[in-house]
Order: C-alpha cells, then sequence, then structure tokens
C-alpha cells in the first residue's frame, strides 16, 4: 500500500476542490467536505460517499437542515492506488463523483461521462 499521511491527503482533496470551475462552485450550496481514514464496514473499497439532499431535489421545504456531507476515504484510496500520481487522480475523480451526486447526477450517468 501506497504511504502517504492523513495530512497529505487531505491536501490533495483540497486541490481537487480548487480545480472545481468556479462557476460550478458557486452554484454548492449547503455542503462540507471531509477525509476520513476508512469508510464504513460494510463497504470497505468505498472511495467517496455523498449524503443529503441533492440540489434538484430541493424545494420550498428545504431549510434551516444540516449541511450535505461528502467524505472522501484515505485508506481505500492509497490501497488502489501505487504512485501519488494515480492518487491525485483518483481523488480528484472521486471528489468529482460526489459533487455531481450534490447536483443531482446518478451514477450511470456518472459512468457515461467517465467518472465510473
Amino acid at each position: 500500500m501506497l504511504e502517504m499521511t492523513r495530512e497529505e491527503f487531505e491536501e490533495l482533496v483540497a486541490e481537487a476542490l480548487d480545480r472545481i470551475p468556479p462557476e460550478l462552485a458557486r452554484l454548492m450550496d449547503n455542503v462540507a467536505v471531509f477525509v476520513e481514514d476508512e469508510p464504513p464496514a460494510d463497504d470497505p473499497e468505498l472511495l467517496g460517499l455523498y449524503e443529503g439532499v441533492p440540489l434538484t431535489e430541493r424545494g420550498e421545504w428545504y431549510a434551516g437542515v444540516l449541511p450535505d456531507r461528502i467524505t472522501i476515504y484515505r485508506g481505500p484510496t492509497l490501497r488502489m492506488c501505487e504512485t501519488r500520481e494515480e492518487v491525485v487522480s483518483e481523488a480528484e475523480i472521486t471528489v468529482v463523483h460526489e459533487i455531481a451526486h450534490h447536483f443531482g447526477i446518478d451514477d450511470a450517468r456518472l459512468h457515461a461521462l467517465g467518472y465510473g
């Protein structure tokens, strides 16, 4: 397994977030991004997780709720990558994938776009 500190990995995730086009980033609403070491035990290969109400499903009722949560998991990413460059690429793909869920884009569409 590739070695990388949590701080280094968090920095890669932050850099991936910084690469989101500003016009798209401005549309993100009430969402927080976290890095955790490991995913839930029932899905040990999970790279990222979006939890919340996608923008496309929010209506007048949507007010005063906790932020949506995007979590990027360090352990599975490092286990599947052999080089730092692969980690950078996979972290960026995972960040984009989870942000897409925030915008209401489902897995089938993401796979068709190359973000499997």
